[in-house]
């Protein structure tokens, strides 16, 4: 595995891409997350030209900070297919990286601790025959099977069970994508932020960026929790907001569960060095600024349930991209708020660390409160609906948007990125996309969230 395997990525993290900027291309992918780098990817495999523009580094935030699930289990019903897709491609790219994204089919587990909570868990069970999917459920005796809880550990009443599901290992996953794509003639320059769009008639005729111009009609922003932010000073509004997640790395210890597994107040993930990552669905901040208060009016009919544990936290800091003093309007030959903030590194929630190391202490006594190697944090792209917008965008030709990706952006990103590549070459997709329309939020029709894990 790369050296980048050592800690997640930051802006300290060396710059391994720096191409010179084409004079033009088919397709240039703003953001070099694991949704840019599979539609680039994929854009290529369909014969277009691609350059990648990242403001920072490749998979510099959400990407390789998120749990590292590669989920079917639980998916909003729309996703499932996509996400289906998505499974089968990431052991095909992992072949083709020769083994480098961590990749493996160890499991997922819904842990219920009641029967009650069993019962909700359990209906999601109708979702899965619908799609022909191998979900299970199993009672408490068959999770003791698969989870070592020792002596005196947790008893569950029961778990739904996606033996197919999978896990990868986000720090170095994307950026192993990365350089196959980069193999295969994508262009990708670090350190290379967007600035605007150039439009001629309606129609995208290129975009600025901080090293220059770049020609091209197709543009697809996949820039995560920034994606907002750029759309805005276009005019084009999007109801996204951004929340705080706290995730940890244990040092290595004995195997408890070899997939991933969570319950209504842990979450943990094996991985490759036989460390675990710790979190919990209740480990999440939104940080307030202007944006909370200007999709106020979108977010209230969902926010209960789609924000749930949620803490609400006052004033971003500086340069994130909804704190107060960030600029919303620039222009071509300014600096722009994504060349002051080349990663977005937020501090985790140490708070919330304590917590997570005692709940893992409770379930796990025999092996007591783990030690902890490091500790992170990322900015999760979220959408009033937990489920992204994957479309055109009206009133800008070239246009394509894949963002709001809500958590679930790392297991369902080459699904996307195939269905970004027909979209952007006119291909059918193969899949029902108006659950993903970007008209969802001005269109009148009642918003239905999704599961939120």
């Amino acid at each position: 595995m790369s050296a980048r395997s050592a800690a997640p990525i930051t802006a300290a993290s060396p710059v391994s891409f720096s191409d010179p900027l084409p004079s033009g291309v088919d397709v240039v992918i703003v953001g070099a997350g694991v949704i840019g780098i599979m539609s680039a990817l994929y854009l290529r495999r369909a014969g277009l030209s691609v350059f990648v523009v990242e403001k920072g580094r490749v998979a510099g935030e959400q990407s390789s900070r998120n749990w590292g699930w590669i989920r079917q289990l639980g998916r909003d019903e729309a996703e499932l297919p996509i996400m289906m897709e998505a499974s089968r491609l990431w052991q095909q790219i992992d072949a083709d990286t020769g083994n480098r994204t961590g990749f493996r089919r160890t499991g997922i587990m819904y842990l219920a601790s009641s029967d009650k909570e069993m019962e909700e868990r359990a209906k999601w069970l109708d979702v899965a025959r619908r799609h022909q999917l191998d979900v299970r459920a199993i009672d408490g005796d068959a999770v003791a099977g698969q989870i070592d809880t020792g002596p005196g550990g947790k008893r569950w009443a029961g778990a739904i069970w996606s033996p197919t599901d999978a896990r990868g290992e986000p720090w170095v996953a994307v950026p192993a994508v990365a350089r196959l794509a980069h193999s295969e003639g994508v262009g990708i320059c670090e350190n290379c932020a967007i600035r605007t769009f150039e439009t001629e008639a309606g129609k995208l005729s290129g975009v600025h960026t901080e090293q220059g111009f770049i020609a091209t009609s197709q543009v697809v922003v996949a820039g995560g929790a920034w994606t907002s932010l750029l759309l805005r000073n276009h005019g084009i509004a999007l109801p996204q907001l951004s929340v705080r997640s706290t995730v940890m790395r244990t040092a290595p210890m004995p195997e408890v569960y070899d997939g991933a597994a969570l319950d209504e107040e842990l979450a943990i993930r094996r991985r490759e060095d036989g460390s675990y990552t710790v979190s919990a669905l209740d480990a999440h901040d939104l940080l307030i600024g202007p944006d909370s208060f200007r999709h106020l009016r979108t977010w209230l009919p969902t926010a209960a349930k789609v924000l749930g544990q949620t803490r609400f936290l006052p004033a971003a800091p500086r340069h994130y991209p909804d704190a107060w003093g960030t600029a919303r309007r620039w222009g071509p030959g300014d600096e722009t708020p994504f060349e002051r903030c080349r990663v977005l590194d937020p501090k985790p929630n140490e708070n919330r660390m304590g917590v997570l190391q005692r709940r893992f202490a409770a379930r796990f006594p025999a092996l007591g409160e783990p030690e902890i190697t490091h500790a992170w944090a990322g900015m999760i792209d979220a959408m009033p609906d937990v489920v992204p917008v994957v479309d055109r965008v009206p009133g800008i030709e070239g246009l394509i948007v894949a963002t709001g990706m809500s958590g679930h952006g790392f297991g369902i990103g080459p699904g996307f990125g195939k269905v970004i590549a027909d979209m952007a070459t006119g291909r059918p997709t193969g899949h029902d996309m108006s659950r993903f329309r970007f008209s969802r939020f001005t269109d009148g029709r009642r918003l239905i969230p999704g599961p939120a894990l």
